[in-house]
């Protein structure tokens, strides 16, 4: 997949998770749920956008790393969020499949960079 383009895709996972959380109770439950999954949601995309930074192969894994575990604590907040039935808003079963989708992509663009260092 075209960098740019993940890039784009993991801005709007945040963006839409920003959307997403106006529908949350507003109790403590809801500002909770909402803080945790805005900054992970967050620091997908912010972490994906540091990783074109990356001084060496070793500091791109370690990056693309944190976005793979934030992109994996996102589906878990979304998931919770869903199963407690905390929002009505449709979406959040389109924002479950796309943290289930990044996850997978950062997944093997991890293996592919580790690969690359065994070579």
């Amino acid at each position: 997949m075209n960098r740019t383009i993940l890039e784009q895709r993991t801005k709007q996972f945040h963006i839409d998770v920003i959307k997403l959380c106006f529908s949350l109770p507003k109790n403590v439950v809801g500002f909770e749920t909402g803080k945790q999954l805005i900054r992970s949601a967050g620091s997908v995309a912010a972490n994906y956008r540091a990783s074109k930074r990356a001084k060496s192969i070793s500091d791109f894994i370690y990056k693309i790393e944190i976005v793979l575990e934030e992109a994996d604590e996102s589906l878990y907040w979304l998931q919770i969020i869903f199963e407690a039935g905390l929002t009505k808003d449709h979406c959040i079963e389109s924002l479950m499949q796309e943290a289930h989708e990044l996850t997978a992509i950062f997944s093997a663009t991890t293996k592919t960079a580790k690969s690359k260092i065994k070579k």
